[in-house]
């Protein structure tokens, strides 16, 4: 069996291992692959481990593949239809990465609530030193005892969020296409779109990205928010109208913060780069180790068991 790791390296820059795949046949291992090579080095694999290559429905009539494993949560790349025609087996990794999420979109959060990072650059420059005062704040700072936050999606990831909120004593607003009543008590409520727009302080994308999610966050959404709310997204960078959330924080939003963007990497020109209250983290969301070193482990553990069970039908 041949597997091929197609963009190996944002997994992997050299801290895990990939040689635990090659108990299960020869390796070839790309860092990055340009969209002009994929079909050739792919050419007579058996098996691709992909990222974010996107895996088409010409790539996957050329190819001989009998397994797609996406190392990620999403699985958008990927010609699902084109792939089930040919009986190839598409497998990703849901959960792996639910608490470091939830983590992040709490460290986005309480940058924009304490803003830490300003305040060190200020007293490192010597703002402190010269002050009168005991102590000095530049910027309004907010608490998140009692805000409202709407979580727009509630998977794993909102799950954990949903808990990390509580323990800061939100009130927790959620819309999901399933309405899990058990979760439901006096701090949170499952509403619909509207309700959750107009009653947040914070909104904070968990979702997949869908046609139907495509651009959620647009004009319209924002028009309906509330004055100063603080908008995250860890999610995917398609549910936002990145044009209407830049005219958006210039009038109305208090904060984004993000560490997704439409465009990965972004142009160095992006009109967000530009603007004060706006937080960029470089899609980083699910890149401590740990996250990924169980992102592999459980990529690894889902081929052994199609390999498996593909030997089990042999002998049967």
């Amino acid at each position: 069996m041949k597997i091929v790791i197609l963009d190996g390296y944002s997994l992997n820059p050299g801290d895990l291992d990939f040689s635990i795949f090659e108990e299960f046949g020869e390796v070839v291992i790309y860092d990055r692959t340009p969209e002009n090579l994929v079909m050739e080095r792919l050419s007579d694999a058996d098996v691709v481990l992909v990222n974010k290559i996107k895996i088409t429905r010409e790539i996957i009539e050329n190819s001989r593949l009998r397994y797609i494993g996406v190392f990620a949560t999403g699985y958008n790349g990927i010609d699902i239809e084109a792939a089930t025609e040919k009986n190839i087996v598409v497998v990703n990794v849901p959960h792996y990465s639910s608490e470091a999420v939830a983590q992040m979109t709490f460290a986005l959060l309480l940058e924009a609530s304490n803003q830490v990072k300003l305040h060190t650059d200020l007293v490192k420059d010597g703002k402190w030193s010269k002050s009168s005062d005991f102590c000095f704040w530049d910027k309004q700072l907010f608490e998140l005892k009692d805000k409202t936050i709407g979580l727009i999606g509630f998977g794993s990831i909102g799950k954990e969020v949903a808990k990390l909120a509580t323990a800061f004593n939100m009130k927790i607003l959620v819309c999901s296409r399933t309405v899990y009543q058990k979760y439901e008590n006096d701090n949170l409520k499952f509403v619909d779109i509207d309700y959750l727009y107009k009653n947040s302080d914070i909104i904070s994308l968990h979702c997949p990205l869908f046609k139907s999610t495509e651009k959620l966050i647009d004009q319209d959404a924002i028009e309906k928010m509330k004055e100063g709310v603080t908008i995250i997204n860890t999610s995917r960078g398609g549910l936002i109208d990145e044009p209407a959330l830049i005219e958006g924080l210039k009038n109305k939003i208090g904060y984004a913060c993000l560490d997704v963007l439409t465009s990965e990497p972004p142009k160095k020109d992006n009109e967000l780069f530009k603007l004060e209250n706006v937080y960029i983290t470089p899609h980083i969301a699910w890149a401590a180790y740990e996250t990924r070193k169980r992102l592999l482990d459980i990529a690894f553990d889902n081929l052994k068991g199609f390999i498996d069970k593909k030997a089990i039908n042999r002998v049967n």
